[in-house]
């Protein structure tokens, strides 16, 4: 068994699962919309930030909590939009769950030794 073979087999595999056709599919929709565009951008933007904030050990600002809050519910009345967010995240998920699978079999600990 060569190892590359099957992360290639793996990577085909993700390509041609439901989440990530419907990811694709519908990252395409959002990206006809301009301004619907804009918008996940600046979401996910302010997710990174928020990330960043909690990886360097700071909690981020009220301030900064309370847009993305109010970013995300905006979001989510767009039917669009909505769907993309899902859609993201089912991809996300199953990409996440490879990775701990991998980590739980070559027990990889972020930790350290």
């Amino acid at each position: 068994m060569n190892v590359y073979d099957e992360a290639h087999a793996l990577a085909r595999a993700l390509k041609e699962s439901t989440e990530y056709k419907t990811y694709m599919h519908l990252k395409e929709k959002v990206s006809e919309n301009e301004e619907l565009a804009e918008s996940i951008n600046d979401f996910h933007q302010r997710q990174f930030e928020i990330q960043t904030h909690k990886l360097l050990g700071t909690e981020p600002e009220t301030d900064m909590m309370d847009q993305i809050q109010k970013l995300y519910e905006i979001l989510l009345k767009d039917p669009l939009a909505a769907q993309y967010l899902q859609a993201e995240f089912a991809f996300t998920k199953l990409v996440s769950d490879v990775y701990q699978i991998l980590g739980e079999v070559i027990k990889v600990n972020p930790n350290g030794p």
